[in-house]
C-alpha cells in the first residue's frame, strides 16, 4: 500500500524520502540553476487521454517555481511528448498507452493554466515511431548543451512521477548534475498503488534532494 498523503496530494513520507529538509534554511537559486517541467501537456491532465490522477495540481506550484527562476534570470525548460501518430507506445502498435501527445494535437498542447514564458526552452521527446524516450536526456546532445549553458544544477517536477520524471532525475544524476526533485510539483499514475512513492524513494536513494515548492528562497 502507498504512502498515506497531505491534502495537497503530496506523500506525507516524502519528507523522509530525502535529506532533511531545514525549512528555516531555504534553497537559494543560483547561477548555473535551471527548472526542468516534465510534460504538463492537457493529454496528462483529467479530461485527457491518459489522464495523471491530479495532474493538474502541479501547475500551481510549478507556477510558483516559474516565477522564482525568472526573477533571477535563470533558465527554465519544458519538455513534452512530441508522439507521431504510429508511436510505438500506442496499444494499437504493441504499447501499452493510449495514444497520447500526438504531434499537433490539442492534448499535446501545455496546459493552459502553466506560465511559461516565452524564452523557455522547449524540447521535444519521443518522437521517433519506434522508441520510447521517458527522459529529457534520451534528446541527442540535451547533456552537452545543457552544460554549454552553464547549468550545473536541476529543480525537476511535472508528470508522471514513476515515468518521465524518475527517469530524468535518473539520468541527470548520471550525468553528474545535481538534482532537486520538487515533491510537491509532481503526480504519479499509481498503477500499481506505490508506483510513485517508490520512484521518490528510488530517486532520492541516488541522490536526488527533496524540497517543495515553497522552500525555495525569496
Amino acid at each position: 500500500m502507498g504512502n498515506k498523503r497531505s491534502a495537497d496530494g503530496v506523500p506525507q513520507a516524502a519528507e523522509n524520502f530525502g535529506p532533511k529538509r531545514d525549512v528555516n534554511n531555504p534553497v537559494r537559486l543560483r547561477q548555473g540553476d535551471a527548472l526542468v517541467i516534465e510534460d504538463v501537456q492537457n493529454d496528462f491532465l483529467p479530461g485527457g487521454s491518459l489522464p495523471v490522477p491530479q495532474g493538474d495540481a502541479v501547475i500551481a506550484p510549478l507556477n510558483r517555481c516559474i516565477a522564482q527562476f525568472r526573477e533571477r534570470g535563470l533558465p527554465v525548460i519544458a519538455t513534452r511528448d512530441w508522439h507521431p501518430a504510429n508511436h510505438c507506445s500506442f496499444q494499437q502498435y504493441g504499447g501499452d498507452w493510449p495514444p497520447h501527445c500526438v504531434v499537433d494535437s490539442v492534448g499535446a498542447e501545455f496546459a493552459p493554466d502553466l506560465q511559461l514564458p516565452g524564452d523557455a526552452w522547449v524540447i521535444d521527446k519521443a518522437t521517433d515511431p519506434d522508441r520510447e524516450a521517458f527522459s529529457v536526456f534520451a534528446v541527442a546532445d540535451f547533456a552537452r548543451q545543457v552544460r554549454s549553458r552553464g547549468i550545473r544544477r536541476l529543480f525537476v517536477g511535472g508528470l508522471a512521477t514513476e515515468y518521465c520524471v524518475r527517469a530524468t532525475v535518473l539520468d541527470a544524476l548520471k550525468h553528474r548534475f545535481r538534482v532537486v526533485l520538487l515533491v510537491d510539483a509532481v503526480r504519479a499514475i499509481d498503477r500499481q498503488s506505490g508506483d510513485g512513492d517508490h520512484a521518490i524513494r528510488e530517486m532520492t536513494e541516488a541522490g536526488a534532494e527533496v524540497w517543495r515548492s515553497e522552500d525555495l528562497a525569496r
